[in-house]
């Protein structure tokens, strides 16, 4: 298993994964691990998220293998059809997903989610509107949030 640090604007990001995908990408603190050689396997993987930060992507296309149950799976699937800058409520994950009375473990699947912003997590929300919980602080899904759209709706006088 290969693993990188890179810096981003919301900290360190370790990134795991092989010739099979990528496997995690979450947040860290470990800075003194941070990375000045990239594996090979890792690459591309890098370059979009970077390139996510800098505004100039709004999807991924590098092979994911993430580790987790198949109802996590499917969960995490389900989540990779939000698209970018759009939010969606956990009822409404769990309506797709065919059983609505099964938001409790949507909503635990989604906190297990081992793909930071790639498998994008932060855009499930409360039916309220409210950001709920957020493995990473909530500050990070606003941010992230902020980051997909950054045009809001303006009053006009």
């Amino acid at each position: 298993m290969n693993k990188v640090i890179i810096n981003s604007p919301l900290g360190f990001t370790l990134i795991e994964g092989d010739e099979l995908g990528i496997s995690k990408i979450s947040v860290t603190s470990n800075e003194e691990e941070l990375s000045t050689i990239i594996p090979d396997a890792l690459t591309t993987a890098v370059t979009q998220l970077e390139e996510y930060f800098l505004g100039k992507r709004t999807h991924f296309d590098f092979k994911l293998n993430p580790s987790g149950t198949e109802f996590q799976k499917k969960v995490w699937k389900e989540l990779l059809k939000i698209p970018f800058g759009k939010t969606v409520s956990y009822q409404e994950i769990t309506n797709q997903l065919g059983d609505p009375k099964a938001i409790r473990a949507v909503a635990n699947a989604n906190g297990k989610n081992p793909l930071w912003i790639v498998v994008p997590c932060h855009r499930v929300i409360g039916s309220d509107g409210s950001l709920t919980g957020y493995a990473g602080g909530l500050w990070r899904k606003k941010w992230l949030l902020d980051h997909e759209n950054p045009v809001k709706q303006q009053v006009l006088f």
